[in-house]
């Protein structure tokens, strides 16, 4: 069962949020956990953990989950009591809405976890307790994901994390709005946006993108896909991407959390 707790833990965040924000992020999770939902012997229980204002993202979330494991079930989780109310005209077979924070008051553990857009109000040294705090919350092969976006979903960095901590950062972005991959820069994670300085590793993962991107720029003439892939096929000679072209092709890479891990 969840911990018992007095209060919710946490707090509020703006609760912005707009229909399809978190679209891209749902279907690199329906794409890559897929599998891992398919495997629990029991119906997948998901948490999306601070919804916002309106519940659109946790609607979007089962539907999206549920393409690629039908008998997923989904917890929409606010801190904000009104917010909750709210949501529950929203509820129907496999999605309910409850009060709670990082304690994910829910029963029995769970297959997906996803926190967009709430850890960007914390101080970089509450990430990793945070981070355990839900990942404890995992049952046995489980997920989470946690990361941010803009406001209508264009660009978004994310980390996936097991029961054993970080395991990957995925960029990802809608290729008609880049100038550079190095714009993504404005939306990592709280774990890593005051490191895209010189001498951290994620500054120089943004460096080495920005200059493939600049010697891809021939495939600039067949779309900004096949320039986005042709520049991961570069990067890739010196950075452990986990993806290949299928997920390029969404706009998407992904790279080995080690690689991109803040020093010190």
């Amino acid at each position: 069962m969840a911990p018992r707790t007095t209060r919710p833990v946490g707090t509020p965040t703006r609760g912005t949020t707009n229909p399809n924000r978190l679209r891209r992020m749902d279907r690199w999770i329906a794409a890559v956990h897929g599998p891992a939902l398919r495997g629990f012997p029991e119906p997948p229980l998901a948490v999306d953990l601070g919804y916002g204002a309106a519940p659109w993202t946790a609607v979007e979330l089962l539907a999206r989950l549920r393409t690629a494991e039908p008998r997923t079930r989904l917890y929409g989780i606010e801190i904000e009591p009104a917010r909750v109310e709210a949501a529950k005209p929203y509820e129907r077979e496999g999605l309910s809405f409850l009060h709670g924070g990082f304690e994910v008051p829910v029963p029995g553990r769970v297959a997906l976890i996803r926190a967009a857009n709430v850890l960007r109000q914390y101080d970089e040294d509450q990430v990793a307790a945070v981070w355990a705090r839900l990942c404890g919350r995992l049952a046995p092969g489980g997920l989470l994901v946690e990361g941010t976006c803009d406001e209508i979903g264009r660009r978004h960095v994310w980390v996936a994390l097991d029961a054993g901590g970080p395991r990957t950062v995925t960029f990802a972005t809608r290729l008609g709005s880049l100038d550079r991959p190095s714009d993504l820069a404005e939306r990592l994670p709280k774990a890593l946006i005051h490191r895209n300085v010189p001498g951290e590793p994620v500054h120089a993962f943004l460096r080495d993108f920005d200059r493939a991107w600049a010697a891809a720029a021939p495939y600039a003439s067949l779309g900004a896909r096949q320039r986005w892939i042709r520049s991961a096929r570069d990067l890739a000679a010196d950075w452990p991407l986990t993806d290949g072209p299928r997920r390029w092709r969404q706009g998407e890479v992904t790279v080995r959390w080690e690689a991109l891990a803040p020093r010190g």
